[in-house]
């Protein structure tokens, strides 16, 4: 891409970037960032930066809205909202599962009060952050402070690779924007399981079999305590094997805590092990500081 493009890709971000109030337009109780996913009114933010059920959005030609909050998952740390609005500049979503590290990244949001601010760096890793749990986090240079959250993380094309949610270790940390689309998709989970996973292929006899390994287990969650361990590989239920990532969450939506029966491999391939999940409310470990 021709570097002279990039003020426009710039300027595109900032038009689908709006700034969030929590609370009425009478009763405003800070402020983030939230992006424009439809040109209907869809916005996504973090769950964090709107605690109540409606709030007031800013697009960034000045007009107000307000907003009422339509799904929340505090897991991915996730919140829709919907305004009354046609013909919004919607942001294009990329593959973060196609991220690599040394990639241009820019950073859109309403730091401090400056509406539209613009930050710059590079993609340093895609995973899990010590000490934050399983959580797969895209990991910036890009300068991030308050009022940065739920603003967009981008490449140099201009689609969201990620959320902007906080700052640990001097790097943005960003929800990648494959986990953003699969919330937009199928709504909240309200149930977690506390195991960073990845999607693979199982050799086995005359086909190939699609499960989860399990690259980390949250200390004290519902994996751990079903004895789970890192390089197990999760095939499905006893109803019904996982197809992709998306019929995991989908086994974690639902109400109140429920037991599951799991099956899964651990080192021996034609051996299918079983085990009872106890799957509760959504938890999310202690953050650090937030954007």
């Amino acid at each position: 891409m021709a570097f002279a493009a990039f003020g426009e890709v710039a300027e595109r971000l900032r038009r689908s970037t709006v700034l969030i109030h929590s609370g009425s337009a009478g009763s405003r109780r800070g402020s983030g960032s939230g992006v424009i996913c439809s040109d209907s009114g869809l916005i996504v933010t973090n769950a964090h930066v709107i605690r109540g059920s409606h709030g007031c959005v800013q697009l960034w030609d000045g007009r107000e809205f307000e907003a009422q909050v339509s799904e929340r998952d505090h897991s991915p740390d996730l919140a829709a909202l919907r305004i009354s609005a046609q013909g919004l500049p919607r942001v294009s979503i990329a593959d973060s599962s196609r991220i690599r590290a040394g990639e241009l990244a820019l950073a859109i949001g309403n730091p401090l009060g400056f509406v539209g601010a613009l930050s710059t760096g590079v993609v340093h890793a895609v995973g899990p952050v010590c000490g934050l749990g399983p959580c797969t986090w895209v990991q910036a240079s890009v300068r991030l402070a308050p009022g940065n959250s739920g603003g967009p993380l981008a490449n140099a094309a201009g689609d969201v690779i990620g959320i902007n949610s906080m700052v640990a270790g001097g790097l943005a940390l960003a929800i990648p924007s494959n986990t953003v689309s699969a919330f937009l998709q199928t709504g909240a989970s309200t149930a977690w399981l506390g195991a960073s996973i990845y999607p693979t292929w199982i050799p086995s006899v005359g086909k190939k079999l699609f499960g989860l390994v399990v690259l980390e287990v949250q200390e004290g969650s519902p994996a751990a305590t079903a004895s789970l361990l890192p390089g197990d590989t999760l095939l499905g239920t006893e109803e019904h094997r996982f197809g992709n990532t998306a019929d995991l969450r989908a086994l974690l939506r639902g109400s109140g805590a429920r037991r599951v029966r799991i099956e899964f491999l651990r080192g021996d391939y034609n051996r299918t092990r079983k085990v009872t999940v106890l799957l509760g409310t959504a938890h999310r470990p202690a953050r650090a500081q937030a954007a």
